[in-house]
């Protein structure tokens, strides 16, 4: 029993460490901007992140889309409500599915390839060798990659609702004949920006700046061994996933005010 206890104790306080190390980790970055002078590392890191996150974005939007469009139909059609399939589907995809699936994604790809690519830094004593020539690891390397993650990731989730949305209306109008002026006309009518577009925005900001905290503390506080980076990659991917999903449950419940 107090063995028990003991491993309780020391897992509970290994974890308040590692959330004061995080949370350390984060403030020191974000107080230490990138210098204006070198904003080119913040473009390249936007690049890393979200230009190359744009073809599995795209390709994930138009999927999930176009099934939306299927089973909302599909619903929607007994009760002779199909015009209403574009509304429908934009709410779902601006305020929910766009921010979160894009975020997972975001998590899997850019996620994981920041902390393996930090871990390796530290594993080869790149970090090491910029603290001996006096260049500052977090306004050189952490930073960067901390505000390119909080500016790619609304972009990528509202390029995934667009793409999304063209897709069902891919499948609904031209495959499933929904009349294509009803199907624009109650999405215009029912999605407003304040209500609807600008709460799924604020998730999507509120998804990369965790995601890309994890991400950059994992591969940071990871061991400088092979192993140890593989464990903090998978780590990355898992609590930025479970993270994202918590996250959205209390972001809505204080938006709609539950």
């Amino acid at each position: 029993m107090f063995a028990y206890l003991r491993l309780l104790g020391r897992q509970t306080l290994r974890l308040f460490a590692t959330m004061g190390r995080a949370g350390r980790l984060w403030w020191m970055a974000i107080a230490h901007k990138p210098d204006p002078a070198n904003f080119s590392l913040v473009v390249r890191q936007i690049y890393q992140l979200g230009v190359l996150s744009v073809v599995i974005t795209v390709l994930s939007g138009f999927s999930i889309g176009a099934v939306l469009a299927l089973q909302g139909y599909n619903q929607l059609v007994r009760y002779g409500s199909e015009s209403a399939l574009g509304l429908g589907v934009a709410l779902v995809l601006v305020m929910e599915i766009g921010p979160v699936v894009s975020a997972l994604l975001f998590a899997g790809r850019a996620g994981s390839a920041v902390t393996a690519e930090i871990g390796l830094m530290k594993a080869t004593e790149q970090l090491t060798s910029m603290e001996m020539m006096g260049v500052d690891p977090l306004r050189r390397i952490v930073s960067p990659r901390l505000w390119a993650g909080f500016i790619s990731m609304p972009l990528l989730a509202m390029m995934f609702s667009v793409v999304g949305i063209w897709g069902a209306a891919l499948v609904g109008v031209e495959w499933l004949g929904v009349y294509e002026g009803a199907f624009w006309s109650t999405m215009s009518e029912g999605v407003d920006f304040v209500q609807h577009v600008l709460k799924g925005i604020i998730k999507s900001i509120c998804f990369g700046l965790v995601v890309t905290w994890i991400a950059v503390f994992q591969g940071y506080d990871s061991e400088p061994t092979s192993e140890g980076i593989a464990d903090a990659t998978t780590r990355t991917v898992v609590f930025s996933s479970v993270s994202v999903l918590v996250l959205d449950f209390f972001l809505t419940l204080m938006m709609f005010n539950f």
